[in-house]
């Protein structure tokens, strides 16, 4: 899964928690959209090759603020680091872009891989990656973790189209201001399904009663 489609799932739920916690949504925002301003600027003015270096190091630079900022890294951005390091030094150690031009088909068709199996053998890949900011039916995660297979999917292939249709200025421009937008809708898609399989969260009443 992309770490886009984590953080607005993770902020899409916030408001439940923390109405009025619009700073650290902002935060990671930032921190996503950073690289990718980085990885434009940089590829305006010198290049794929300066543009990848650039955006590996904004990415490490980034992945640093949010651990410190909150004292982990989620499981998801840690290999989306990780992914960006490895085939953004591969482009730079072999001189080949291609390496950097299929880094998104690549991480896109291992996560939805990883959703597919999950689904195939009922284990909870969704309910652990988003446990912390939705409470689910078990319908609902099987569910959830399928569409985002799908649509996991949907984004390799694209990417794909996309490298090896165009010239590399169309999938800079795709990378930098079509992916994110896609991911934004993809999350407001699923929103209301989401609802409708939401589990009710515990009052104290409801607690108490119980008791």
């Amino acid at each position: 899964m992309t770490q886009p489609i984590a953080t607005a799932a993770h902020s899409a739920a916030a408001p439940r928690r923390h109405r009025f916690a619009v700073g650290p949504v902002l935060w990671k925002l930032a921190l996503e959209i950073g690289p990718l301003l980085v990885f434009f600027t940089a590829y305006q003015h010198a290049g794929i090759f300066a543009a990848t270096g650039a955006y590996m190091g904004v990415t490490l630079l980034a992945a640093l603020i949010s651990y410190r900022r909150e004292g982990k890294l989620p499981l998801l951005p840690l290999i989306g680091t990780v992914l960006v390091l490895v085939f953004g030094g591969l482009t730079l150690a072999l001189d080949a872009q291609m390496f950097i031009l299929i880094r998104p088909t690549i991480v896109n068709g291992l996560f939805a891989s990883a959703a597919f199996y999950a689904v195939a053998t009922g284990r909870p890949l969704m309910q652990m990656v988003f446990g912390d900011a939705l409470s689910l039916t078990p319908s609902g995660w099987r569910g959830l973790t399928l569409r985002v297979a799908l649509f996991l999917t949907f984004m390799a292939v694209l990417n794909e189209a996309v490298w090896r249709s165009f010239p590399l200025d169309a999938w800079v421009n795709f990378k930098v201001f079509a992916v994110l937008p896609l991911d934004a809708v993809f999350v407001a898609a699923m929103w209301p399904y989401v609802r409708r399989h939401h589990l009710p969260e515990a009052t104290g009443e409801t607690q108490t009663a119980a008791a």
